[in-house]
């Protein structure tokens, strides 16, 4: 099997998990008192942990390889920036598909980096193929949930709706694969930027006991934390 390919299955499979992910959510309805009290925080607090480690593991050791420290700053930055402005859109606008939202605006952009690093001969490809499954699992059980009591669809509808998005993961491999691979610096952007935007959503979303009642400064501050010890942990390598 040659590199493409593997890539185009590699994103199809992270994507699959979209569905799989909703698929569990539909259990609800044979026990929604156990489901409320411990498979709903058991999921949340699991997504938690691999976006975390997809963050700590790949996309920031793998994006700070070719930048220089006003990059790595200017791409962490921005990510919380973009990432802080797009939820409080879909909030103000009240839309039902803000968890949706928030699943794609990161399962794309680690399928762009996924598709370049095997371009690039990079070993992480792999490892961060099965953290993109990983994470879009709970995300998937959360988007069925938010859009379960938001939205006019409901059931097999809902399914089929969330399995539409899984096209998107190959489509952004090859985008990474075949145009972006020449572009290293560019791809390291991509994957700080995505890497601040899950750490924004990961405090923001996963973690409410991080934040009050509707603000979000507390998620930027985690933010903006992480990336003050990316800063020192580039000066002291470099």
């Amino acid at each position: 099997m040659n590199e493409l390919a593997q890539v185009l299955l590699l994103t199809t499979m992270a994507g699959l998990a979209i569905p799989i992910g909703a698929l569990v959510a539909m259990v609800e309805k044979i026990s929604p008192e156990w489901l409320e009290t411990e498979l709903r925080h058991s999921v949340i607090a699991f997504g938690g942990g691999v976006l975390v480690s997809a963050v700590a593991l790949v996309l920031v050791p793998e994006g700070i390889k070719e930048l220089s420290l006003p990059w790595i700053i200017l791409a962490f930055a921005l990510g919380g920036l973009v990432f802080w402005g797009l939820e409080t859109l879909l909030d103000r606008s009240k839309s039902s598909m803000a968890q949706l939202v928030a699943m794609l605006s990161d399962f794309v952009p680690e399928a762009v980096a996924l598709g370049a690093a095997f371009a690039t001969g990079e070993g992480a490809g792999m490892l961060l193929a099965v953290l993109i499954g990983l994470q879009n699992l709970p995300e998937g059980f959360n988007a069925y949930r938010e859009l379960d009591s938001s939205s006019e669809l409901r059931g097999w509808k809902l399914i089929a709706c969330l399995a539409a998005c899984v096209p998107l993961g190959p489509l952004a491999g090859w985008i990474g694969y075949e145009h972006l691979s020449s572009f290293p610096r560019l791809v390291d952007f991509i994957m700080l930027f995505a890497a601040s935007g899950i750490l924004y959503l990961t405090f923001q979303d996963l973690a409410p006991q991080a934040k009050t009642e509707n603000q979000r400064a507390p998620a930027i501050g985690a933010v903006l934390g992480f990336l003050l010890g990316l800063i020192g942990n580039v000066l002291l390598e470099g």
